[in-house]
This record gives structure tokens, C-alpha cells and sequence, in this order.
């Protein structure tokens, strides 16, 4: 039997699957009825996206011919899931200022902003980091786990605004520093401190040390520190997060770990304004799950919906944390090292049983491509942008904002607030009274003005 082997390439930028088999006139007359083919004179081959759907659409539409894959193992295309791909992320290095320019599609904005240093240049519409070892090496593990290439090449471009920015006029860590920074990164470990935490404090400390060059860390006063938080973090126009992230950190070194009685409290925090958290509109909900065929991709998103959760406790949900008997979903070490139970909803019940089912997971409720390991934070994000960009094209939100849409979504139905802070995990209630400012229920039923107007 004829058959057409499949393989996947990058051609001009973008992500395809070459359709490999020897010159046939049958063969060509059906893979030409394929939506968006393309012939490669380089690669002297057809050529197709590469998308989920086309591989299903690929076996109904080449009938009589048998697939296979590079090393010519017969396989169907029905049963392989191919994971999209977008392309490339370009970066540019300019090695005299030590940054990076990186043009990085918005949703994928959760990546970028890990990054030591990363800071939106708005005119541009680039962002800017540090070019260390750290950040390239972060760049291209965590693109690759959405099947990214990273691409960096040296250049002299700049921003004009980027002169005031003197990161990269900091000293180097004295050998002191250094031995501090791992002993402040093994206390905040034994102090159970998230690894996101972890991450952002050391990264701050790292800078805050740096600033002051050799200057002994003990002769560091309060006086330099507010020096410090007006001569580099506000004049290079970081944010408040960032500003509240950088004396944190501080103050965690200094006083919870090291016991200096240092006045660091007189230093005041900045005034956060309130951001309403953005929700998506229920029947958006239900269009965006109706567009996902893919089962592990469905209970993924649902199970975050329905449960209100965050990415983290998704991610960490193994089998044992599931009760079907009791209707349970058990919530283990979440945020603030807390547990809670969630009742289990019928229908995502009947889904998850149907998952499991079909994909046999071993320990993780959600596992990645290996039997066995997690998934990964980053795979979550896309699959939630790949399926929300179908439905509300251009949109702004993040997978976080199922978690927000799922509490408006109650406090819509009359749920009790008290409730809905349980439900969340919500330490504090003031936390969970943001989403009064969001849900409309009480405010449709004030009468405009307008409306009495003859017009």
C-alpha cells in the first residue's frame, strides 16, 4: 500500500507537518483538497499547519494510503495528537547595555515576566531584561515546553528610553554576598516560602546587593535602603508590585532571618491601586469548553472553573485527592501551606471518571506527555489562550481569570460571600469582597435615569 510520511519541521518562521512520499499523481490530486497545503520548492515537499485538527482531517481526506511516522513506523493519525505551534520567539542582544529585546505575543505575557529585570517598553511594544545566563537559559527551557524555538541574535539596536536604566551598571557579588544569598535561599526553604517566592526574593535580594557593590552588608543602614528603593527602583520607573516584592524581600533577609532591629518598617510601601479582577461572561465559558474535543484539555479548564482553583493546585492534584465516593476533591498545601475540601460538582465528577478512564493516569490528575510527571504550568496557559482566542479573539485574559469568572459567577446566583471565601481558600474575607465591585446583581436592579427620558 502507498503511504506518506509525516514529519514536523519549521519552514520560514512557523511550525508544519511535511507530507513525505514519492511523486504520485493519485496521492497529489487528494492532499491538494487539504485547506492551507502548501508546496516547498526548498524542501521539495507539501507541507500543512501544524494544528490538531488537521491531523483527523488529514486521515478522512487521504483515503487508501497508510501514515507513517520519521523512523517509518506505520501509525494512524487519528489516535496522534500533533501540539500546536506558533513559530519563534526573536530576541535581540545588545551585549554593550547586557539586555534583551523580546517581541513576545501578549498571551504568552505569564512566561516573560519571570524574567530578572523584565520591564514593558510601551512605545516599543518590546520587553527588556537582563541579559544573563539565568534569563536565556529560563527563555528557552520554558518556550521549549510550549515547542518554541528561541532565536537570539547579537545586535546594536536600543531604546533611547532605556539610558536612565542602570541594571546593568551594578557591581558584582562579593564572595560575602554570595554565601548570604544561599543561606537566605535555604532559610526561606525551611520556611515552607512557595518556589515562586522563593524565586522572586532571591532575585531581588541579588539586585539589592549588587547596588551597593562591596559595601558590607552590615553597614548597610535604613537610610540606604530608602536610598536605594528612590535612586533605582522609582527612578527606573518599576512598578508598585515590584517595588512591594523588592522590601519584602528585604525585610525578610534583615529582620525575619537575621534579627537586625532594623527601623525598616518606617519605610513606607506604596499605595496599590484597586484592579478589578477580569471575568469572563458565563455563556463565554460554556462557548470556549463546547470548542474543546480534546478530553485532557476539556477536564483541565473545567476542573479549574468548577472548582475555583488556582494553577498550582490543578497542577498538584494527584488521584488520591480524588473522593467519588464522599464527592470530594481534596485541596493539599495550597497557598498559605492551607487544605480544603470541595464539593465535587455531578458533572465534572462523570467527566473526570471518563478521563481517567481513557487516559490512565498514574499519579497526577493531569499529567504531561510522560507517564507520570506533571503537567507543566506553561502547557496549562496555552491550551487556556489556544481555546479563549477562539471564542473572544484579541482578548486580555489569563487562565486565572476562570478562577475570577467562576466566584462572580456565584455571587451572580446569590451566593453567600462567606461561602465563596471558603470555596476560594481566601485567608482573609476583604480578599474575597473584591468581586463585589465586579458582580452586577445588585446594580441592574437600580433604575437609570435615562431610561424616563423621551428620546
Amino acid at each position: 500500500m502507498k503511504q506518506i510520511r509525516l514529519e514536523e519541521t519549521t519552514h520560514y518562521g512557523k511550525n508544519r507537518i511535511k507530507l513525505i512520499f514519492p511523486y504520485d499523481n493519485s496521492i497529489i490530486s487528494k492532499v491538494k483538497k487539504i485547506h492551507y497545503i502548501r508546496w516547498s520548492k526548498t524542501m521539495n515537499c507539501w507541507h500543512i499547519p501544524v494544528r490538531e485538527e488537521y491531523v483527523n482531517y488529514l486521515y478522512d481526506v487521504v483515503k487508501g494510503v497508510q501514515f507513517c511516522d520519521k523512523n517509518g513506523l506505520l501509525i494512524n493519525p487519528s489516535t496522534v495528537t500533533f501540539e500546536e505551534k506558533e513559530g519563534t520567539i526573536d530576541v535581540s542582544h545588545n551585549n554593550a547595555q547586557n539586555l534583551l529585546f523580546l517581541k513576545v505575543p501578549y498571551k504568552y505575557k505569564h512566561i516573560v515576566i519571570k524574567l530578572s529585570g523584565i520591564r514593558w517598553h510601551s512605545e516599543s511594544k518590546l520587553w527588556v531584561a537582563s541579559a544573563t545566563k539565568e534569563n536565556v537559559n529560563q527563555l528557552i527551557d520554558e518556550f521549549a515546553k510550549i515547542n518554541f524555538a528561541v532565536k537570539i541574535k547579537q545586535s546594536n539596536f536600543t531604546l533611547f528610553a532605556l539610558k536612565e536604566n542602570r541594571f546593568d551598571m551594578l557591581g558584582e557579588l562579593t564572595l560575602h554576598q554570595d554565601a548570604e544569598i544561599h543561606r537566605f535561599k535555604k532559610w526561606l526553604i525551611q520556611k515552607r516560602f512557595s518556589e515562586n517566592t522563593i524565586k522572586v526574593y532571591i532575585g531581588s535580594i541579588t539586585v539589592f546587593f549588587r547596588y551597593f557593590g562591596s559595601k558590607p552588608i552590615d553597614e548597610i543602614s535604613p537610610s540606604d535602603i530608602e536610598n536605594f528603593n528612590n535612586d533605582f527602583i522609582i527612578r527606573n520607573g518599576y512598578s508598585s508590585k515590584t517595588q512591594n516584592q523588592y522590601l519584602s524581600a528585604i525585610k525578610s533577609y534583615y529582620i525575619k532571618m537575621r534579627g537586625v532591629k532594623h527601623e525598616l518598617n518606617s519605610i513606607e510601601r506604596p499605595i496599590e491601586g484597586m484592579k478589578l479582577p477580569k471575568v469572563i461572561a458565563i455563556e463565554d465559558v460554556k462557548l470556549i469548553f463546547s470548542k474543546i474535543s480534546n478530553i485532557k484539555h476539556l477536564i483541565a479548564l473545567t476542573t479549574i472553573y468548577s472548582l475555583g482553583l488556582r494553577r498550582s493546585e490543578l497542577l498538584n492534584l494527584t488521584l488520591d485527592d480524588l473522593s467519588f465516593k464522599r464527592n470530594v476533591v481534596k485541596i493539599v498545601n495550597s497557598k498559605g501551606r492551607k487544605d480544603r475540601d470541595l464539593p465535587l460538582p455531578v458533572k465534572l465528577k462523570n467527566l473526570m471518571i471518563k478521563y481517567i478512564n481513557q487516559k490512565e493516569p498514574v499519579k497526577w490528575f493531569i499529567e504531561g506527555s510522560v507517564v507520570g510527571e506533571q503537567y507543566s504550568a506553561s502547557s496549562l496557559s496555552n491550551i487556556f489562550h489556544r481555546y479563549a482566542d477562539k471564542v473572544i479573539p484579541k482578548n486580555s485574559f489569563t487562565l486565572h481569570s476562570l478562577r475570577h469568572s467562576y466566584a462572580t459567577h456565584l455571587l451572580d446566583m446569590g451566593v453567600d460571600l462567606r461561602n465563596i471565601q471558603e470555596l476560594l481558600g481566601h485567608k482573609s474575607s476583604r480578599t474575597t469582597e473584591i468581586y463585589t465591585h465586579v458582580t452586577m446583581r445588585n446594580l441592574k436592579n437600580i433604575r437609570n435615569p435615562l431610561d424616563d427620558f423621551d428620546l
